[in-house]
C-alpha cells in the first residue's frame, strides 16, 4: 500500500474497486493528480482468460478490455481522491465515444493507460474521462466515456 496518495499498487487498488481476477485489468497505478489525472499499467500476460478465444494461434487483447482497463485506472483515481478505499465504491459505464484502437495489444506488452478527467466533483455522481492506452509510447487505444460512482453502496 502507497502513503503518498500519487500512486495505488495492487492492494490499495482492490481496495478502492471491487474488480477481481479475471476481470481486474489494472496492475499498478504509477501516478496520480488528485482526481484530475492517472495513469496506470497492466502487464499484458499470456495467462489470461481471453487470450483462449481471442484469438487463438494469435493472442490480441480485445478493444473493449482495453478501455474498461481505462476505465478502471480513472476508477482507481477518482476513488483514491474521495478517499473510497474499504468502502465498496461502484462504477457503472454511461456512454463510451470517440473510442479507436490503432495498435494490437499482445502478450509481453506492458499497457499504460493515461487518463484525464474531463468533468466530474467530489461529491459528484456522473464523471467523465478521457485517455490514451499506449505501449512503449505507441498508441493503442483511445476513448472517452462517462461512468456514474455509486459511493451510496459504501453505506450500506
Amino acid at each position: 500500500m502507497t502513503e503518498d496518495n500519487t500512486t495505488a499498487d495492487i492492494a490499495l487498488i482492490q481496495r478502492i474497486i471491487p474488480h477481481r481476477y479475471p476481470f481486474l485489468l489494472v496492475d499498478r497505478v504509477i501516478e496520480m493528480d488528485g482526481y484530475a489525472s492517472a495513469t496506470g499499467i497492466k502487464n499484458v500476460t499470456m495467462n489470461e482468460p481471453h487470450f483462449q478465444g481471442h484469438f487463438p494461434g494469435k493472442p490480441i487483447m480485445p478493444g473493449v478490455t482495453i478501455i474498461e482497463a481505462m476505465a478502471q485506472t480513472a476508477a482507481v483515481m477518482v476513488g483514491n481522491a474521495i478517499g473510497m478505499a474499504d468502502k465498496n465504491m461502484l462504477v457503472y459505464f454511461m456512454s463510451i465515444d470517440k473510442a479507436k484502437f490503432r495498435r494490437m495489444v499482445v502478450p509481453g506488452d506492458r499497457l499504460e493507460m493515461k487518463m484525464e478527467t474531463l468533468r466530474g466533483k467530489p461529491g459528484g455522481k456522473i464523471w467523465r474521462f478521457g485517455g490514451r492506452a499506449e505501449v512503449e509510447g505507441e498508441l493503442a487505444a483511445e476513448a472517452e466515456f462517462t461512468a456514474m460512482m455509486d459511493t451510496g453502496a459504501a453505506n450500506g
